[in-house]
C-alpha cells in the first residue's frame, strides 16, 4: 500500500471502529405508539361468553388456530381479528338465524390473553402471561430481569401486523406490548 493511500485511510479508521462497535437493533424502525383502539382477538385468547337467560350457551372458550370459537347449539363463530363487541354481535346474529331467541343478548370478555415471549439477554427467557398495560420493561422483569450482558436502553419487539405478517421494531423500555409480542433483549458490545 502506498503512503498516499495509507494517509487517506488513516482518518477513516476511527469511524470504522465505531461502526463495528455499533449496538444491534439501531437500524430497526421504531415501534409505533400503541393505539388505544379496542383489542383485536387472536388465537389462544381465552374468552368467557355469557348468553343471558340460557346457561347452556354460557362458558369459557379458547380461540382456535383457525380463529374461531365453537359454541354449543350455535357452532363456529369467527373471533380472530374482531373485538369482543363484534363477537357479541356475531353470536347474537347466529342465535337469531337459528331461531334460538327472538331478542338474544350476549356478552364476551377476555379471560386470558395470548402470552408474550421474552428472548435474549435475560435471566429466564420464555413465554409469559400478558397483562393489560404491560411494557417491555415489565416483560423483562417477569423474565428475571436483564442479565449482565444485556443492552438495557432499548429492545426489539416482533409483532404481527394487521396485514398478518411479523415485523421487527426497536422499542423503548416504556413501550406498551400487545398479546403475542416477542421481546428480544440484545447483547451489548464491549
Amino acid at each position: 500500500m502506498t503512503s498516499r493511500r495509507l494517509a487517506l485511510l488513516l482518518p477513516l479508521l476511527p469511524a470504522l471502529g465505531v461502526a463495528a462497535c455499533a449496538n444491534p437493533g439501531l437500524d430497526l424502525p421504531p415501534l409505533p405508539d400503541a393505539s388505544r383502539s379496542a383489542y383485536r382477538l387472536g388465537p389462544e385468547d381465552q374468552l368467557r361468553v355469557t348468553v343471558f337467560n340460557d346457561p347452556r350457551l354460557t362458558g369459557e372458550f379458547r380461540v382456535t388456530d383457525a380463529g374461531t370459537i365453537a359454541l354449543p347449539l350455535i357452532g363456529a363463530i369467527q373471533a380472530a381479528g374482531r373485538t369482543t363487541a363484534e363477537v357479541e354481535r356475531a353470536v347474537e346474529q347466529s342465535m337469531r338465524e337459528k331461531n334460538l331467541f327472538r331478542d338474544p343478548s350476549a356478552a364476551v370478555e377476555v379471560m386470558t390473553y395470548r402470552p408474550v415471549f421474552v428472548l435474549g439477554q435475560v435471566e429466564r427467557g420464555g413465554q409469559f402471561p400478558y397483562q393489560p398495560g404491560m411494557t417491555t420493561l415489565t416483560a423483562v422483569a417477569v423474565a428475571g430481569g436483564f442479565n449482565y450482558r444485556a443492552l438495557r436502553d432499548y429492545v426489539s419487539v416482533t409483532r404481527v401486523t394487521e396485514e398478518g405478517r411479523a415485523q421487527e421494531f426497536r422499542a423503548s423500555r416504556q413501550a406498551l406490548l400487545q398479546p403475542g409480542d416477542v421481546v428480544t433483549v440484545f447483547e451489548r458490545r464491549f
